[in-house]
C-alpha cells in the first residue's frame, strides 16, 4: 500500500498553523479536563482516593484505545479518509460529554424524575466518573490518528517542524485554557461557571476538529495487491504489535526513552498543586482535621493553589514561545542533541524546585522546565517517525502512547505510596509530607532518559 502521489509539497507556516489548529482545541479540552474535574467530582462527594481512581482514566484509556483506534485507523476505508472519521467522531461524543460532565447532579436528578426510582446519593458522581472516562477515551480515539497525520500528508524532512507545531499547540491550548476564566474576572469582572467553561472546551474541541477535517486532505491510497492487503487487514493487534518492535532496534530504545521521560512529566503534572500548597506555602495535610483548624489555613491553601494556576501558566507559555525554535534547531543540528539539551534543562528546573521552595525560584523553575516540554510533545515523535513505514501510521503512533500511558500508572500508584510514607510532624498534632521528592524521583528518570536518548543512534 502505498501514496499515489509520493511526492509530498513542503507546507508553508500558515498551513502548519492550520494543521494544528485542531490539536489547540484537543488540548483546550484536555487541559480544563485537567483544572476543573478535581473541583467538579470533590463537590459530589469524591474523596481523594476515588479521585485518584477516576484519574487513572486517562492513562488506562491510553494504553488501550490509542493503539487500537491507530491500528484500525491505518486500515480505514471511508469517504473520509483513513483519519477524518475518528478525528471528528472522537471530538463530537467528547463535545456531549464535555457538557454532561459539569451537570452530573442536574442529569442525576432528570433521571430520578423520569424513572420515578429514588437515586442513591453517589449517581451524580458515577454519572461524573463515566463522563470523564468518556472524555478522555475520545481524546485518545482523536490524538493517535491526529499525530499519524503528519507523516500521511508532510514531507520527512519537515516532521520535526510539524511535530513543533502541535508543541506549539499544545502550549497555546494550556494557557488559553487556563487563562480565559481568571482573565474575564479580572477584565471585566466578570465570573465564568464551571459548566460555562466546560462548554467552552466543547465548542473549542469539536469546531478546531471540524476545521481540520475541512481543510487537510488527506493522500489517496493506492493498493497495488488487493490479497496482500486484505491479509494485512486480518492482521491482529499483536501482530502489530511485533511488526512495531521490529521496524528498527532503535525503536525499542525510543520507547524506553519515553517511558522514563513521561514519568518524570507526570511526577510533576500530577503532584504540582500538592507541592505548592503543602511545600511552598507550608500548609500541613488537612485531611483528618476538623473544619475549624482547616478553617485557619484556607487563605493558605487558596494562596497555593492560585500559585500553581500560575506556574502552569508559564509552564505552557514558555512550550508554546519555544516549540517552533525547537523544530528549527532540530532541523539543523538533529533531534536527539536538541532533545537531550532540553530533558537536561528540566532536570536541572526539577533539582531547582526540589531544593528551593521560594516561590519566585519554583516559577522561574516552572519556565524552564517548559522548554522541556516542548521537546517532550514534539522531538520524541518525530525521532520514531523515520522509522514508520507506509499504512502503519496509525498504529505505530497507538502503540508509542503505552510508553506515554503506562508511566502515568506507575506515579499514580507507585510514586504516590513513596510520598505517603514520607510525612513529617509540623507542630500541634499535625503532620506534613514530603511533596518535594516527587521531584527528585522525576530528576532522576529524565536523567535517564537522556542517558537512552544519547543511545539512539542517528541525529
Amino acid at each position: 500500500m502505498e501514496e499515489c502521489n509520493n511526492t509530498m509539497k513542503k507546507f508553508t507556516t500558515a498551513q502548519f498553523l492550520n494543521f494544528c489548529l485542531g490539536f489547540f482545541g484537543l488540548q483546550f479540552a484536555w487541559q480544563m479536563r485537567i483544572i476543573l474535574s478535581g473541583p467538579v467530582t470533590e463537590s459530589l462527594g469524591a474523596s481523594p482516593f476515588l479521585y485518584g481512581l477516576i484519574w487513572l482514566a486517562g492513562p488506562f484509556t491510553g494504553m488501550v484505545v490509542q493503539p487500537l483506534v491507530g491500528t484500525i485507523s491505518d486500515k480505514t476505508k471511508s469517504p473520509l479518509g483513513r483519519r477524518r472519521p475518528y478525528l471528528l467522531a472522537g471530538a463530537l461524543i467528547a463535545a456531549v460529554a464535555l457538557w454532561i460532565f459539569p451537570n452530573s447532579a442536574s442529569v442525576s436528578g432528570l433521571l430520578q424524575k423520569l424513572t420515578g426510582i429514588n437515586l442513591p446519593a453517589l449517581t451524580a458522581l458515577f454519572i461524573a466518573a463515566i463522563m470523564i472516562w468518556v472524555i478522555d477515551a475520545c481524546i485518545n480515539i482523536a490524538q493517535g490518528p491526529y499525530r499519524a497525520l503528519i507523516p500521511d500528508v508532510v514531507p520527512q524532512e519537515q516532521h520535526s517542524l510539524a511535530n513543533s507545531y502541535i508543541s506549539l499547540a499544545i502550549g497555546l491550548g494550556s494557557v488559553f485554557a487556563a487563562a480565559t476564566a481568571p482573565f474575564l474576572k479580572w477584565a471585566f469582572d466578570y465570573q465564568m461557571s464551571i459548566p460555562a467553561q466546560f462548554i467552552m472546551a466543547a465548542l473549542a474541541f469539536s469546531l478546531g476538529m471540524i476545521w481540520t477535517c475541512i481543510t487537510i486532505k488527506e493522500p489517496q491510497i493506492k493498493i497495488e495487491n488487493e490479497d496482500a492487503e486484505n491479509k494485512k487487514q486480518n492482521s491482529s493487534f499483536i501482530q502489530a504489535l511485533k511488526d512495531f518492535f521490529a521496524l528498527s532496534p532503535e525503536v525499542s530504545k525510543i520507547c524506553l526513552m519515553q517511558f522514563f521521560t513521561w514519568i518524570g512529566t507526570m511526577c510533576m503534572m500530577i503532584f504540582f498543586t500538592q507541592y505548592a500548597v503543602h511545600t511552598v506555602f507550608n500548609v500541613p495535610d488537612l485531611t483528618t482535621v476538623d473544619g475549624i483548624s482547616a478553617k485557619l489555613y484556607e487563605n493558605a491553601s487558596l494562596n497555593g493553589t492560585n500559585f500553581s494556576s500560575v506556574c502552569f501558566a508559564i509552564f505552557n507559555f514558555v512550550c508554546f514561545i519555544v516549540a517552533i525554535p525547537i523544530g528549527i534547531l532540530s532541523a539543523k543540528f538533529g533531534n536527539k542533541k536538541v532533545h537531550i539539551i532540553s530533558l537536561i534543562s528540566m532536570v536541572a528546573a526539577y533539582l531547582g524546585m526540589a531544593f528551593s521552595h521560594n516561590i519566585y525560584i519554583v516559577a522561574g523553575m516552572m519556565g524552564l522546565a517548559g522548554i522541556g516540554w516542548a521537546s517532550i510533545c514534539a522531538l520524541p515523535f518525530a525521532m520514531l517517525s523515520q522509522y514508520i513505514k507506509p499504512g502503519t501510521e496509525g498504529s505505530v503512533m497507538g502503540i508509542f502512547n503505552i510508553f506515554i500511558a503506562g508511566p502515568q500508572v506507575f506515579v499514580c500508584t507507585i510514586v504516590a505510596w513513596i510520598i505517603s510514607k514520607c510525612e513529617f510532624p509540623v507542630g500541634d498534632g499535625l503532620v506534613n509530607y514530603h511533596w518535594e521528592y516527587t521531584f527528585l524521583i522525576g530528576a532522576l528518570s529524565l536523567a535517564l532518559a537522556a542517558v537512552v536518548a544519547k543511545c539512539v543512534k542517528g541525529k
